[in-house]
């Protein structure tokens, strides 16, 4: 509990020392020097971006991998506005994160002085907290709330406002010590009315997702479901929970969910979701899973007391972190599973089915097949890479024939961000430098952070990243086809050359056009990746018209017209 004389800049990264940082992400700005220069003296490093929204990004992706809080530092308005995506997607996906904004000096205050946002107000929906510390000597206090609020319950981002003049003051004020996180646990009574339900039950479904999980909690989750035959689903984005080659899983509960594993949701006389919020992804619109009450009985056991009953009324509501259920779930007497026991292999082979090579391309006109693409990367890649994507249709291919080898293999927002791919993908590669990291990304997802090829290169950062290029938004197309069909707008695009891009950016860069041409370029781009440490990327140049797995634009199309024409 050291207590002297020091700036305020000073006292705030000695506590980020005492409460575990070793990287924080940002974009300069003079409105925190004196942060900077006390960072000079530290071995915390700072890794400079591009773009605040890329930093900020990078900070909840590097939350997300590690369970500590990702910090970002960003100058005041324009800064904080750019770095408000990635506060969003903190919040949503219930990540860990602290926002530190430079802010007007308490001089300038409520003037709107140059730059000057009011952080309560703007940050207010999209935060856990927001708050100003306008005393230097309370930094210690503010910071040791922050890192306690950002990881206790449910995570998510903390915003906190640095006044100017504050940074600058100097104070005696003794250090905090470090925040220890705070999650609840289940009853005995809980857990005993939860086996009672399973007992009952004839056609259970595990449903993971949501935070708190680690890998102790995956590993005591895969005793329980082993141990009493449970069928394994995972939320929209968290598949990598369970190991997708284990026995017990049977697909991912989301945007594109296989139909039949629908129908399993649908069908079960019992869901246990261990995790998950239920929100619109998952759910299917609130149509997989009714609410307000379910029509299968349902035991929702989540990190939030707030989260429980707030759209589902469950049968049984345990407020609890992923650690300490999953113990107690390990450690309970299992129940006899003969009545659903069958059902684990027939729902694993529906999955299998479900991932075969789809029909479109099937007939091998294709001249780029990308579900040969997938196949090849996972006969390439370790089986613990990081495999990350931002929000498009391109993220499909990875989403349903990917299989995500376990905790931490896969960096997807929940909140359907464009633009996180490439920065997720380089913050892995900093977290995580022996891993191999892959990153998904679309021609218009790309373009929104691909300034962040500079970071990697500058970092050593060797992410290999795949663009998906078919000229064009293609979820929106896609969207535009069914609703509006043969009526393109705003759609289209023009891209550059991205392999030409990342050579300029001093990455590797190639193009490839056919489905031969992907093998040779992946293990020459994985071993530029992992040999001279500086990222890699493949163009992938294919027919927009092969939008998804399901179906072409074209059929899209036709089948909105006939129904119009029907009506």
């Amino acid at each position: 509990m050291t207590q002297q004389s020091r700036t305020g800049g000073q006292i705030l990264v000695d506590a980020l020392k005492i409460h575990g940082v070793d990287t924080c992400f940002g974009v300069p700005g003079e409105s925190y020097l004196d942060v900077l220069d006390a960072l000079h003296d530290s071995d915390i490093r700072f890794i400079v971006n591009r773009q605040e929204g890329g930093a900020a990004f990078m900070a909840e992706a590097h939350g997300k991998l590690t369970g500590r809080p990702g910090v970002c530092f960003v100058t005041r308005g324009p800064g904080a506005t750019n770095a408000s995506i990635g506060v969003h997607t903190a919040y949503q996906d219930s990540t860990p994160m602290i926002l530190f904004i430079g802010q007007v000096g308490n001089d300038f205050i409520d003037r709107e002085a140059f730059q000057e946002i009011d952080y309560r107000r703007m940050y207010g929906q999209m935060a856990k907290w927001v708050a100003q510390i306008d005393r230097a000597e309370r930094i210690p206090e503010y910071l040791a709330r922050a890192f306690q609020v950002a990881t206790s319950g449910r995570p998510g981002p903390v915003v906190l406002a640095l006044p100017e003049d504050m940074l600058t003051a100097v104070a005696s004020v003794a250090d905090t010590r470090r925040y220890q996180a705070v999650q609840a646990a289940p009853a005995a009574a809980q857990i005993a009315q939860l086996r009672a339900m399973l007992a009952e039950a004839r056609r259970p479904l595990l449903l993971l997702g949501g935070a708190t999980w680690s890998a102790q909690a995956c590993a005591d989750l895969r005793r329980f479901a082993e141990a009493n035959a449970l069928p394994v689903a995972c939320a929209f984005r968290f598949q990598d929970l369970l190991d997708n080659a284990h026995p017990n899983y049977i697909g991912d509960v989301g945007i594109g969910i296989n139909p039949k594993l629908a129908a399993r949701v649908k069908d079960a006389d019992l869901i246990l979701a261990l995790g998950p919020r239920l929100g619109e992804m998952t759910t299917g619109g609130y149509t997989l899973i009714a609410s307000p009450v379910p029509r299968q009985r349902l035991v929702h056991v989540h990190a939030d007391a707030e989260e429980l009953g707030s759209v589902y009324q469950a049968e049984l509501m345990i407020n609890s972190g992923m650690p300490q259920a999953c113990a107690m779930l390990a450690a309970m007497a299992p129940v006899d599973a003969g009545a659903w026991r069958h059902t684990v292999a027939e729902a694993k082979a529906e999955l299998l089915a479900f991932q075969r090579q789809p029909p479109i391309f099937q007939d091998g006109s294709a001249p780029l097949d990308l579900w040969q693409v997938t196949q090849e990367i996972m006969a390439q890649a370790p089986a613990d890479t990081i495999l990350t994507n931002g929000a498009g249709n391109y993220a499909s291919w990875a989403h349903r024939f990917y299989r995500y080898g376990g905790l931490r293999t896969q960096l997807a927002p929940t909140n359907g961000a464009m633009g996180y791919g490439l920065p997720s993908g380089v913050a892995a590669k900093i977290v995580d430098p022996q891993r191999t990291v892959i990153t998904f990304a679309g021609d218009g997802e790309f373009m929104m952070n691909g300034q962040e090829l500079a970071t990697a290169v500058q970092y050593q950062a060797g992410v290999v990243v795949i663009v998906f290029n078919n000229q064009m938004f293609g979820t929106i197309r896609m969207h535009q086809e069914r609703d509006y069909p043969g009526r393109v707008s705003g759609t289209g695009l023009h891209n550059p050359d991205f392999a030409a891009l990342a050579q300029a950016y001093g990455a590797h860069g190639e193009v490839v056009n056919t489905t031969g041409e992907f093998g040779p370029a992946l293990r020459r781009a994985l071993a530029h990746a992992a040999e001279k440490r500086l990222p890699a990327l493949i163009e992938l140049r294919y027919d927009g018209n092969l939008i998804t797995p399901n179906a072409t634009l074209a059929t899209i199309r036709q089948n909105a017209e006939a129904a119009r024409a029907a009506k």
